[in-house]
This record gives C-alpha cells, structure tokens and sequence, in this order.
C-alpha cells in the first residue's frame, strides 16, 4: 500500500464514523420532535375543554354579576323609600307628639301646684318652708367622678 492509498483509507474511515454520528444524532433528534409533537397534542386535547369550561364560568359570573347589580339597585331603591317614610312619619307625628308631651307635662305641673305637692310633681323645687336633703343640696354632681 502506498502512502496515498493509506491516507484515503483514514479519510474514508473518519467520514463513515462522522456519518454515523450524524445518523445517530438525527434518528434522536427525530424521537425528540415526534414526542414533542405528542405533547403538543396531548396538551392542546386538554386545553380546549379547559378553555370551553372556563369560558362558561365566565359567563355564568357575569349572569350573576348582573343579577347581583339589580339586587343592589332594588335594595338602594328600598332604603330611599324607607328614609323617606321615616323623614314623613317624623314631620308628621314628630311635632304634634312633642306638643302633646308638653301639654302633658304642663297639666301635671298644674296639677301638682294647685294640690300643693309641688316636690312629688318632679319639678325640683322644694315646697315652702321644707329643706332639701343634704344630697340634694349644691346642684347636680357628676356621677362618674364618685
């Protein structure tokens, strides 16, 4: 064998070698992209019911959104009506009641200062010639302090 001839021997051998690596590399790229593929598709078969189920939640949210708005809305309506009632049923029998209180008040204390017995009456005078307690002497007091 000549020199030539061994050197295209070795050339021969590298690329048989190299194209063997590259056979080897390509057949698991190939095992790679087909089980890529398969999750691609396996996960694209469980997305779109995801996608349809959360689209229907969404959905009924806003149903119920919708019914809670007019719920609000009527519950709104109702506290204005009942603030209005209240107001209307204090103007109209507010001050007349409080009349009527006075005039009650007044009878009793005519009452009481005709009949003498003024210091039962609650108006917190004593009656001629009596003596308050000595409790009741100085005015009022603040309690809490005691």
């Amino acid at each position: 064998m000549s020199g030539g001839e061994v050197a295209g021997l070795i050339v021969a051998v590298f690329w048989a070698i190299l194209v063997s690596f590259l056979a080897v590399a390509l057949v698991r790229l190939a095992q790679t992209l087909r089980r890529t593929t398969e999750l691609v598709a396996g996960i694209t078969e469980q997305a779109v019911p995801l996608l349809g189920e959360a689209s229907a939640a969404l959905r009924e949210a806003h149903t119920q959104l919708d019914r809670v708005d007019t719920i609000t809305a009527e519950v709104a309506e109702v506290t204005a009506n009942a603030s209005a009632l209240s107001s209307t049923v204090a103007t109209a029998f507010g001050g007349p009641l409080v009349k009527v209180a006075a005039f009650g008040y007044g009878v009793r204390r005519a009452v009481g200062l005709r009949t003498g017995d003024a210091g039962r009456a609650g108006t917190g005078t004593a009656a001629a010639g009596k003596t308050l307690p000595a409790s009741r002497r100085g005015g009022r007091r603040n309690r809490s302090k005691d």
